[in-house]
């Protein structure tokens, strides 16, 4: 079979894979074949598709269990198939299709674990930018008006009415043991908790974010001026301690004045 041949069986088992309710076998293609070559790319599609997906929502993943993760995988495939041939790309709709789901009303935290799992995987595949401390001066030199805080590519802000922070941590395989009980009492408790999402050298960082500070950060994430996210996140803000853990952490990448 010639290179453009197998091109277009490729492109047909695909199309026939893809499109609700077709029935007649694509151009091309043998009938008798056609039953054989499906089953194995739907055997394949199932396999990729839990793949693809637990590599962006592990702890999605670690709370539901393999087995059931593995059919959530499958049915998200068959609702909202992939567009793009990069399966890493795919599984965006996960957040929006746990939070409209009402068989998942017993575990309300599931879609804000899921957005937070994916504003993880995002940063850690985010371009690396150094810094700029020197332009941290401009602080004191120019009206906050005119100032804009640049943040490093991947820090995101995921706020929750859930524990999702503890949650996080409590899922990481290392910390499975001594976090669990105490992400059970967050539940418990009711807590909401709002997290920040950076990257130390390579490793995504998942941490806290007071209440305040997130208006603020949302603010600075969307190109507002410090002005005006000062003025969006209200005077129980305090502006010091954010910029000191950024700068820390190495976050902030640097300060610009507006032409």
């Amino acid at each position: 079979m010639s290179r453009d041949a197998e091109r277009r069986r490729q492109q047909a088992l695909v199309q026939r894979l893809m499109v609700a309710g077709a029935t007649a076998p694509p151009e091309g293609l043998r009938p008798h074949r056609l039953p054989r070559g499906l089953a194995a790319y739907e055997a394949n599609a199932a396999g990729s598709s839990e793949r693809a997906l637990a590599g962006t929502y592990p702890t999605v993943q670690a709370m539901l269990g393999t087995e059931p993760f593995g059919r959530l995988a499958q049915v998200l495939w068959a609702v909202h198939p992939p567009v793009r041939g990069d399966l890493s790309a795919w599984g965006g709709d996960l957040p929006g299709f746990l939070a409209a789901d009402p068989s998942l009303a017993e575990w309300p935290y599931l879609a804000d674990c899921a957005r937070l799992d994916a504003a993880v995987a995002r940063c850690a595949t985010a371009p690396d930018v150094s810094p700029d401390p020197a332009t941290l001066a401009r602080l004191g030199e120019a009206d906050a008006d005119r100032l804009h805080l640049d943040l490093a590519p991947g820090v995101a802000v995921v706020d929750s009415d859930f524990p999702i922070v503890t949650l996080w941590h409590a899922h990481r395989a290392a910390d499975l043991p001594d976090r669990l009980p105490l992400a059970r009492a967050a539940l418990a408790e009711r807590r909401s908790e709002h997290a920040l999402v950076w990257r130390a050298g390579w490793r995504p960082e998942v941490s806290l974010m007071d209440a305040p500070a997130v208006p603020f950060t949302a603010a600075v994430l969307a190109g507002v001026s410090l002005g005006e996210a000062l003025h969006r996140a209200g005077p129980a803000f305090v502006f010091e301690p954010w910029l000191v853990s950024a700068v820390q952490d190495g976050w902030l990448l640097r300060v610009r004045v507006a032409d």
